[in-house]
């Protein structure tokens, strides 16, 4: 499978819809949006499998939150994954649940000892549920806890070896939360596991003159191209997504924008 992936947007269903030419090679959809619906989406979205690969993505399954699992949630997920047969699937390390109330929101969490056996025992239920490895993503954050006892990279890197769950490492979150908390983005990445590393992501964010906000509604800034390339060596062979989630432009934009990627790996493996 080539490395170069976009997501799956309602925008560009007519586009793909009339077997338009397509120069990416795998697609991520986004869980929720094919779980709870028989209709129009899923039949799209089984269309698209029918001739490329397919991730599926969760933005919902709070997995470090209140009330967990949710059977409902998890019988859909997996009824849409025995359907689809993704080559991978993942979510966010975060909580978006309270009480049964759903926030809609990619919500942050102490880096304490205490936490990270927490979400240790929360990623074996997923993985023993779905039988199959699991992806979490790092998120984009606003906020610091004061209770943390260590760094986010240290945190997400305990957690990848001692639950043997995947990584999907998002450049662009990794250089906001840099801004907007005051690290070095590159001794994050150098610090990550990289052999647990198992998806890209790319997006672009917002400068709001007080903070970056990830509003994946631009394209790409040259920080976190820059970063990229910085680390082609450990990126080259995983499957890499540009996410284009508002303000999305034509398909054959954000496709284009996804292919930047390509163009920096290659000039990477020049000698």
């Amino acid at each position: 499978m080539s490395r170069i992936g976009i997501g799956l947007r309602k925008e560009h269903y007519p586009y793909l819809k009339q077997g338009s030419p397509v120069r990416v090679s795998w697609f991520e959809a986004i869980t929720e949006n094919y779980m709870d619906s028989k209709g129009k989406p899923l039949s799209m979205l089984e269309k698209v499998r029918e001739n490329f690969p397919v991730a599926l993505h969760g933005v919902s399954l709070s997995i470090l939150g209140g009330t967990f699992p949710n059977p409902k949630y998890i019988d859909r997920w997996k009824e849409l994954i025995d359907r689809i047969q993704p080559f991978l699937v993942s979510d966010h390390l975060c909580w978006t649940e309270e009480g049964g109330n759903y926030l809609h929101d990619l919500l942050p969490f102490p880096f304490t000892k205490e936490f990270l056996d927490f979400a240790v025992e929360r990623v074996d239920r997923v993985q023993e549920i779905l039988q199959r490895k699991i992806l979490l993503e790092n998120v984009s954050t606003y906020l610091r806890f004061q209770e943390s006892e260590m760094q986010e990279w240290e945190f997400i890197r305990e957690l990848a070896l001692r639950s043997g769950c995947g990584l999907l490492l998002d450049i662009n979150n990794v250089y906001v939360n840099s801004k907007n908390h005051g690290f070095s983005a590159q001794e994050y990445l150098s610090s990550v596991p990289w052999d647990h590393v198992g998806q890209i992501h790319i997006a672009g964010h917002t400068d709001t003159g007080e903070f970056l906000f990830d509003t994946h509604s631009r394209p790409v800034s040259s920080e976190v191209w820059d970063l990229f390339s910085q680390f082609s060596s450990k990126i080259k062979d995983l499957p890499i997504l540009l996410e284009w989630d508002d303000d999305i432009p034509s398909f054959l934009e954000v496709e284009e924008e996804a292919l930047k990627a390509e163009a920096i790996l290659s000039k990477a493996t020049v000698p």
